[in-house]
């Protein structure tokens, strides 16, 4: 049957002025900066709850602060008000970080995802959960003016006028035909990663022993025999919860995550290499003796699948060399850091880190589709060259993506505008006016890491 036949018989679900795929950081930021600015707003998402792997897979943001000995505060507006949350209910903590990435903000999953619901019903989003992203319908033009869903009462549609894909797996641009570059395709794709949390921990006796210095060097020494770790690296951090830890540890290479045969069997993987990890503390890491794993990530964590090709990709360079754009929407001073396997099969980390006490900008045109109108791209999925998105891929950058596209959404609609017609100036002092931070601050972020309060 023609496909345009089917979607005709498709009951109309929702009519909305901006339709937001996915409730990770990026989507949850977006309806929020939207929503705000008067845009009748609906946000959608496959899981029953909202923030993606910031809820689902991690307990860390990143990206917040510049790494280095004078650390700077670059990123700020909707994504301070969602740890500002977090610290109301003594559910985060700073968290400094040993390989040059800057100082974590380490918080439970659990209250964020109740954070995220209450930002967001009380910004006036409309939400829409366990509903999933099937199709795209298109105009005669070729321009995206509605969606299929797959919902509990079965499928039907979306109408809309704007739309921001910050799916992770850019899947509306996908079914929209919109070109995009697959992970993997010029550059090895970075590994998958299944977290895992520790509970009944004794971190007294953990720290006592030597902590995290300690554990790195058992790692280092293990006997393979004995425990076959995967691999012998890993961070297993406190969580601000009593005697519990999140373990970063699993790896999993030459996996294509669209293909649900692939990823069927690296979640199979990264299970059992979770249960690997867990025996090798309990044998041989003080503290851990009557440890087990109190809960898998909802999923495996995938860094990159599709990155769509905006109206500006951002390259290495850009990030290496500091590179400063007229356009900019946020900045960005974390490193490159590339998680990956060599060909020898063998586990490694690539490093290249930005100039010193430097971030760079990241320009609107990498979050504009690019020769589309009615079409914004922001978190795992925005324009940029794998290296690049190596770096930019932190939680703080994403979620100030999100609240970019989201002011832009609106602002287009206000003016009767296409998103590469949006005035940037106007974008810019909005997004100034919100807290953004746009350009590298003089003053130093913080010097003790006691409470988020006394650190801003």
């Amino acid at each position: 049957m023609n496909p345009a036949i089917i979607h005709q018989k498709i009951q109309v679900l929702a009519e909305v002025d901006v339709l937001v795929i996915g409730a990770g950081t990026a989507g949850c930021c977006a309806a929020m900066s939207s929503a705000r600015q008067g845009a009748d707003t609906l946000l959608i998402d496959r899981y029953g709850f909202t923030g993606g792997a910031s809820t689902g897979i991690l307990d860390t943001f990143y990206g917040f602060f510049t790494p280095g000995d004078e650390p700077r505060k670059v990123v700020g507006g909707l994504p301070d008000q969602v740890v500002d949350e977090l610290a109301k209910h003594h559910a985060m903590y700073l968290r400094p970080n040993t390989y040059g990435a800057g100082t974590g903000v380490t918080y439970n999953p659990e209250v964020l995802k109740w954070v995220w619901d209450r930002l967001l019903l009380g910004s006036g989003v409309k939400l829409l959960l366990h509903t999933v992203l099937i199709d795209a319908e298109l105009n005669s033009a070729g321009r995206i003016v509605g969606v299929v869903v797959s919902t509990r009462q079965g499928l039907c549609r979306i109408k809309a006028k704007r739309f921001i894909d910050v799916s992770g797996d850019a899947q509306l641009c996908h079914h929209a035909q919109i070109p995009y570059e697959i992970a993997g395709q010029i550059d090895p794709a970075q590994t998958l990663t299944t977290t895992f949390r520790m509970v009944n921990v004794d971190l007294d006796t953990f720290n006592a022993a030597g902590g995290k210095k300690m554990l790195a060097q058992k790692m280092a020494s293990v006997d393979l025999q004995k425990h076959p770790l995967p691999r012998r690296k890993g961070s297993f951090h406190a969580m601000p919860m009593p005697g519990c830890t999140s373990t970063v540890a699993v790896r999993v290479a030459d996996v294509d995550p669209m293909d649900s045969g692939d990823l069927t069997t690296a979640e199979i993987q990264g299970r059992q290499q979770a249960f690997v990890y867990e025996k090798f503390v309990r044998d041989c890491i003080p503290g851990y003796e009557q440890a087990c794993i109190g809960g898998l990530s909802v999923q495996i964590g995938v860094r990159e699948s599709r990155r769509v090709y905006g109206e500006y990709r951002l390259t290495r360079e850009d990030c290496l060399t500091a590179r400063k754009f007229d356009d900019v929407v946020l900045v960005c001073g974390a490193p490159i850091e590339d998680h990956r396997q060599s060909s020898a099969g063998e586990d490694e980390t690539a490093w290249a880190y930005v100039p010193d006490g430097q971030v760079y900008h990241v320009p609107y045109r990498t979050l504009v589709a690019k020769d589309r109108d009615e079409l914004w791209v922001a978190g795992r999925c925005f324009s940029a060259t794998h290296d690049a998105h190596a770096s930019c891929r932190s939680m703080g950058q994403t979620m100030s993506m999100g609240q970019a596209v989201g002011l832009a959404a609106a602002m287009s609609l206000k003016h009767n505008c296409g998103a590469s017609d949006v005035s940037i100036s106007e974008l810019q002092e909005k997004l100034r006016q919100i807290g953004a931070v746009l350009d590298m601050p003089e003053k130093i972020a913080y010097t003790a890491v006691e409470a988020w309060g006394r650190n801003r």
